[in-house]
Formats: structure tokens, C-alpha cells, sequence
């Protein structure tokens, strides 16, 4: 790996008033985008609301639920460096819009074989797989292409609103997806994401070329995950996060499984109390993901606290007797779940040069997905056996666990103190320094 893909990035900021929060959307190109994403978002929690319905109405298990999690990321485990090979091969514009088009008609496939009567489980399943398989490109791609349509001083802030803009639909999609389902059935669920798709791919395909910061494409023939790997691990900032998000990843994300069993055995509030649940822990998202646009410092240390008290919050989740109670701590865990995977997120895009960045982002969505691909199916089993609120607290205490003790090692390191900063004055707050052996 040359000397300049792993050079420090220099970004100078200064702190900006509250109406600086949404500062990448000036960026035409950015906005555009993020306004064809908040129909996608919306599609896309409708989607998995829908999808995650249908199979425990197929089934009458929860493990059902679990098994698309599995089948829809296991993929990136096993394919994640080729799909970041690949997506960094071509522009990023044109493989973006290319996705989307497959997604559109994967979904409208699904939708209407809904929609007709004939839908089973295989034909959910090998959807989720086949989505797996483009995800593998789609996200680091469209990772470099958001880093390509926004200055590198306004990086974090473009994170942040993409953020705001996901769980935005996420407040939005699963009320409107119980709505349908209840009202016209999961098939017209699904084939609203497939509209929303094709609409994400035709923006895309017409962004303004002469305004994005076009990073070269690599013309390498072989993924290069063992030089990633070690890029990673020379850096504090990038491989305390990658450890700490894989713990996470198990036993904390793959919430939206046992919220189905919530709704079907602990409240017995059916399709519409699981668009409920989901959307108050997107509405909770949503405000954290506003609050993490006003952050103005990056350390390991805010990566730390921001994951314990998500951990915290959701085991205490999972003690509550009473719905509305348990409706107030999903907000709260939607909050802070958002601040933790923003800061997490951007200290490690922040911690390495854009050259490299696709492939840093891609090892680090690989350790996501790998996590929920088996954490997914184990959530979803043991809330058949042991109940889904038990499920929940086990969810919290043991990523609470597993953070604590990182935190403490991480803390002996001097590194952990080291902070990229979006303060005050003019500071640089991306400069990437080589850490102490």
C-alpha cells in the first residue's frame, strides 16, 4: 500500500451555528440525493416491516425473522472484499444507479407474487439473499460517492443528515407499512420500495458530473483485505471501533427480530403494534441522529460511553411490564443507538485517507453484517425458547459487558485519548497521525 493512500487527510473546520447542522445539503448534487433517499428509506423500513411479517404469518416463528437477517447478510461476510474491489473498479455514480435498478426489480418480483396469492418463504428468502449479494457492492460504493458529492470539511455533517434523512423514513415506513398491511395487504408493502428504488436510481444516473469530487477508480484484479486489515489494526481510532461495533452487531442491532415476537406474544398488539415499535425506535434514531450533527469532537472515548449507555438502555428495555413504558425506552434506545453508530462511524471514515476509505468501509460493514447474520437467527431462536424479553435483556448486557472491558483496556493506551476535532477556532479534525507501537 503506497504512502499516499495512507497519508494524513487534511481537513480544517471551525464550529458553525445551529443552522449549520444541515450544511451538505448546500451541496446541489447531496441534496438531490438525500431527497430521492428519504422515499427509499421510507420504501425500505416498509419493506422489512413487511417482509418480517409475512414470514412469521407464513411460519408462526420468530426464528423466521431471524433467518432473513442471516440469508440477507451473510453475503458481505464471505463477498465483502470482492464487492469493495469492485465497486471501487468502476464510478461510483453509474455502479449506484445500476444497483438500485436491481433492487426495484427484485422487489416488484416479490410484490407481486404477494400480491397474487402464490408467495412462500423460499421466495422471501431468496430475495433477502439475492439483495445480500448487491449489498456487497452497493455500500461501499455509495459510501464514496456521498464522500465524492461533499467537501471533506463537510464529510461529518453529510454522515450526520444522511443519517437524519434514514430514520427519518424510519419514523414514516413502518406506520405506513402497518397501515397497508392491515388495510391492503404486505404485497403493496413491498411494491412501494420497489417505486422508491427505481426513483433513487434515475437521480443517481443524472447527478451533475462537473460537481462531484471524483475519486480515481483502482484498476487492481484482486481484493486487498489482508493490507486492509493490517491498515486497521495500525490505526486506534479505526480497530477499537471495528472490535466494539462486532459486539454490537450481534447481540444489539438485530433488534427488529425480537420486536416481532413483542408484538406477537408479549403485548399481542400484531402488524400495527410491530410498525409501532419500529417506529418509535426510529423516531428516537431520528433525534439522535440531529444531536449527532452538533458533536464537535470525535474520540474513542465518546465511542465508548455513547455504546454503554445504548447497551444500558436496551436491557432495561427488556424489564419493563407495560407497553407505554416500553414504547418511552425503545425512543431512548433509538437516540442513543443513533449517536453511538454516527460517532463510531465517522471517527473511522475520518481515520483513513479516501483512497483507501471503500475498502476500510467495506472490512467495517463486513464485521456488521457478519454480526447480525448470526446474531439475527440466534435472537430469533431464543426468543422462541426463552421469551423476547428475556432476548432483549441479554441483548443489552452483553455488548454492556463486552464495551467495558475494551473501554478499560483502550484506556490504558494513550491513544484513547486522541481526538479529531469539529470545535471551535480552526483545528484540524481529520488529520490521520500514526500511532504509538
Amino acid at each position: 500500500m503506497t504512502d499516499a493512500q495512507t497519508a494524513p487527510i487534511p481537513i480544517i473546520g471551525a464550529a458553525h451555528p445551529f443552522r449549520g447542522s444541515f450544511r451538505s445539503l448546500s451541496h446541489r448534487n447531496y441534496r438531490r440525493f438525500q431527497l430521492a433517499h428519504f422515499a427509499l428509506h421510507a420504501g425500505a423500513w416498509m419493506f422489512r416491516v413487511a417482509i418480517d411479517w409475512l414470514a412469521l404469518e407464513i411460519t408462526g416463528n420468530v426464528a423466521a425473522v431471524g433467518l432473513l437477517v442471516f440469508v440477507q447478510w451473510a453475503p458481505i461476510i464471505v463477498l465483502g472484499p470482492y464487492g469493495a474491489m469492485i465497486a471501487d473498479r468502476f464510478p461510483r455514480r453509474v455502479t449506484v444507479s445500476v444497483v438500485y435498478g436491481l433492487f426495484g426489480v427484485l422487489t416488484a418480483m416479490l410484490a407481486g407474487l404477494t400480491m397474487v396469492g402464490v408467495v412462500e418463504l423460499w421466495h422471501v428468502v431468496v430475495v433477502a439473499f439475492l439483495f445480500g449479494l448487491i449489498y456487497t457492492v452497493e455500500i461501499p460504493a455509495r459510501v464514496v460517492l456521498l464522500s465524492e458529492m461533499v467537501p471533506p470539511s463537510d464529510l461529518p455533517n453529510a454522515i450526520s443528515v444522511y443519517a437524519i434523512v434514514f430514520w427519518l423514513g424510519g419514523v414514516l415506513g413502518p406506520l405506513l407499512s402497518a397501515l397497508i398491511i392491515a388495510t391492503a395487504g404486505s404485497g403493496w408493502s413491498i411494491m412501494a420500495y420497489s417505486v422508491a428504488c427505481v426513483g433513487v436510481a434515475l437521480t443517481v444516473a443524472t447527478l451533475r458530473t462537473d460537481e462531484l469530487r471524483v475519486i480515481p477508480s483502482t484498476t487492481e484484479l484482486r481484493p486487498r483485505f489482508r493490507e486492509t486489515v493490517t491498515y486497521a489494526r495500525s490505526k486506534s481510532t479505526i480497530i477499537v471501533p471495528l472490535i466494539v461495533i462486532g459486539f454490537f452487531a450481534v447481540f444489539a442491532l438485530p433488534i427488529g427480530v425480537v420486536l416481532s415476537g413483542v408484538a406477537r406474544s408479549v403485548f399481542d398488539s400484531g402488524p400495527s403494534g410491530l410498525g409501532l415499535y419500529s417506529a418509535m425506535l426510529s423516531l428516537g434514531a431520528l433525534v439522535g441522529a440531529i444531536l449527532s450533527t452538533r458533536v464537535r469532537a470525535l474520540r474513542l472515548r465518546t465511542v465508548i460511553v455513547t455504546a454503554l449507555a445504548f447497551a444500558l438502555l436496551q436491557l432495561v428495555s427488556g424489564l419493563v411490564p407495560v407497553e407505554p413504558m416500553f414504547l418511552v425506552l425503545l425512543f431512548g434506545v433509538g437516540c442513543l443507538r443513533l449517536v453511538y453508530e454516527v460517532v463510531s462511524d465517522q471517527l473511522v471514515q475520518l481515520s483513513c485517507n479516501p483512497l483507501i476509505r471503500g475498502r476500510v468501509v467495506s472490512l467495517y460493514v463486513t464485521v456488521v453484517a457478519g454480526g447480525q447474520a448470526l446474531g439475527g437467527p440466534m435472537l430469533g431462536a431464543l426468543s422462541d425458547v426463552l421469551g423476547p424479553q428475556a432476548v432483549l435483556v441479554i441483548s443489552g448486557a452483553v455488548p454492556l459487558v463486552a464495551a467495558s472491558v475494551i473501554g478499560v483496556l483502550a484506556a490504558n493506551r494513550s491513544s484513547f485519548t486522541r481526538v479529531f476535532r469539529l470545535g471551535r477556532g480552526r483545528s484540524p479534525l481529520g488529520s490521520v497521525v500514526r500511532e504509538p507501537d
